[in-house]
């Protein structure tokens, strides 16, 4: 059995809904504006997805209740994040046991507050594994789950096949992301991969706009532009 192979059949294992390899040698010079250092090392990565329980996401439309919150924040962030980072680093002792360099990456820490990112944008590893688009609010958005995805990244050398095809955009005209936005945040501008991520998100908004529920003794979690959006609400194959 082929190593990628024996990595997608403990994610079945594991309830990994997504498993594909992004080619990161010719975007680098692209990605490095929100990536750390660590990406110089390796040539690919492995994007690493689950899909989100309707059941939790759909919270986010109803009442700014502790209830509601809470659940949210629990199941739709925190517990899911450890399995990403578990089963990245299980991923990580299987390449390195079959004699390659491997580096899982923290599913949701950043590096740099600054500027806002992580080692590396697991939403741009997904789009280069084929996973999807990036939305006009800066998530992936995949055909059939829309945004309702967290992802993480394993960094490797091990010599997977690289995905080629890379799926363009389906936002459209669509702007419910921009409008759902409690902090106007989001532009509405659809995405250009060479372009900075501020024409698109004025991320400091969204961290006030946080920063401001910590204040009023409420949980640090938003998340309505992943509810609004049609792709992930109406399960939209294309």
């Amino acid at each position: 059995m082929e190593l990628l192979d024996k990595i997608k059949e403990l994610g079945d294992i594991h309830a990994i809904d997504f498993i594909g390899v992004a080619g990161l040698t010719k975007v680098k010079n692209d990605i490095k504006e929100i990536s750390g250092s660590l990406i110089d090392e390796y040539p690919r990565a492995l994007s690493i997805g689950i899909v989100l329980q309707d059941s939790i996401v759909d919270l986010l439309s109803g009442s700014d209740n502790y209830e509601n919150a809470l659940e949210n924040k629990i199941h739709g962030y925190d517990v899911i994040m450890n399995r990403l980072d578990n089963f990245a680093s299980i991923v990580g002792s299987v390449i390195q046991r079959n004699g390659y360099k491997a580096m899982p990456l923290p599913a949701s820490e950043r590096i740099d507050s600054t500027r806002v990112c992580a080692s590396l944008s697991h939403k741009l590893t997904a789009r280069l594994a084929g996973f999807g688009w990036i939305g006009k609010s800066c998530l992936l958005i995949n055909p059939k789950y829309g945004p309702r995805v967290r992802w993480t990244s394993v960094l490797t050398d091990a010599p997977f096949e690289e995905n080629k095809e890379i799926l363009e955009g389906k936002c459209g005209d669509c702007t419910n992301c921009a409008k759902a936005c409690p902090s106007k945040a989001i532009i509405g501008r659809n995405y250009v991969a060479d372009e900075p991520r501020e024409v698109r998100l004025d991320v400091r908004r969204c961290e006030e706009h946080l920063s401001k529920r910590k204040q009023e003794g409420k949980f640090e979690i938003c998340g309505k532009c992943m509810y609004a959006c049609p792709f992930g609400m109406q399960k939209i194959t294309l």
